[in-house]
């Protein structure tokens, strides 16, 4: 215990600088909140659905939610329920244990359906492909509206990744 006191009195504090806000993530984020006030009455539902991936887009989904980005006072929240989504968020590569759980989830949702594939597992299949496992790609599984790549993509591609399926609905 004694070596563990040690280390930490030797090492101090240690974290990561909080980051500038940059010109890109404020134009994207005013955008952002311009066109979910314009096409959803400033609320937008997100369901986001995991169908294989590393967890790595997850984190940083959850960044895009954090304090800095902001997600939830834009007027974006994520909901349990397919049914109350206005837009899917899909990570990784459709593996074939939730191929039915992803079609059931689409099919859940209410029109208009919009289908955001995050990271080159979920655009491409990334290093898994298509296997005896996977069934690669999202858009193999249901219609993607927008592609965001990325190993993981930042949360401000993440953003415009949803700015850019907004603007394909209206």
């Amino acid at each position: 215990m004694q070596h563990i006191l040690r280390q930490i009195a030797r090492t101090g504090i240690v974290t990561e600088a909080y980051p500038e806000a940059d010109e890109s993530l404020r134009a994207t984020t005013e955008r952002l909140q311009r066109e979910v006030l314009a096409a959803f009455d400033g609320a937008l539902v997100i369901r986001h659905v995991d169908a294989g991936s590393c967890n790595g887009c997850e984190l940083e989904i959850h960044a895009a939610n954090n304090p800095y980005h902001n997600l939830e006072g834009l007027g974006i929240r994520f909901a349990a329920s397919p049914r109350h989504a206005d837009l899917l968020l899909v990570t990784g590569p459709v593996s074939r244990h939730m191929e039915e759980a992803l079609k059931r989830t689409y099919d859940a949702m209410p029109a208009p359906k919009l289908v955001v594939a995050i990271g080159d597992c979920g655009c491409t299949g990334g290093v898994f492909g298509e296997s005896y496992a996977s069934r690669g790609r999202v858009s193999n599984v249901i219609p993607v509206d927008v592609a965001v790549p990325g190993c993981p993509p930042t949360p401000v591609a993440i953003m415009q990744g949803i700015l850019t399926a907004i603007a394909r609905a209206r």
